[in-house]
């Protein structure tokens, strides 16, 4: 994560996400999903619609929840799943923005998107 300047009014989250990271289709499965995780050495994985748009982020903890549960993991794909539905902070959004909404919906990491809805970042709240 980036050190985040003083002046959060005036810092867009650009300047302070880190980089995407893994991104995967709304039609993998959950298994899978886990799989590219312990690839890629990720607690995280941006998921996309067919249109590429972000559609959220889902973590280990919420993958290995339904793998663990009565569910077939290998059946069961993300966007039923899925977390937080949106919506993400823009690249404009200053920090301050968006750490409040974070704030208000108890998340500690969410998608930056392009005018596009396209995932270009994470933004994590800090520790």
């Amino acid at each position: 994560m980036k050190p985040r300047p003083a002046d959060l009014a005036a810092v867009t989250v650009v300047d302070a996400m880190d980089a995407p990271g893994p991104q995967v289709w709304d039609d993998m499965t959950v298994e899978v999903a886990l799989s590219v995780m312990d690839g890629a050495r990720s607690m995280h994985l941006l998921v996309s619609d067919e249109d590429g748009r972000c559609t959220g982020l889902i973590t280990r903890a919420r993958l290995a929840a339904v793998r663990d549960s009565s569910a077939d993991a290998d059946r069961v794909r993300l966007r039923d799943v899925a977390g937080d539905p949106g919506p993400f902070p823009s690249s404009l959004a200053t920090v301050a923005e968006a750490e409040h909404a974070m704030r208000y919906r108890r998340l500690k990491a969410v998608p930056v998107v392009d005018e596009h809805g396209c995932a270009v970042g994470v933004f994590t709240l800090p520790r």
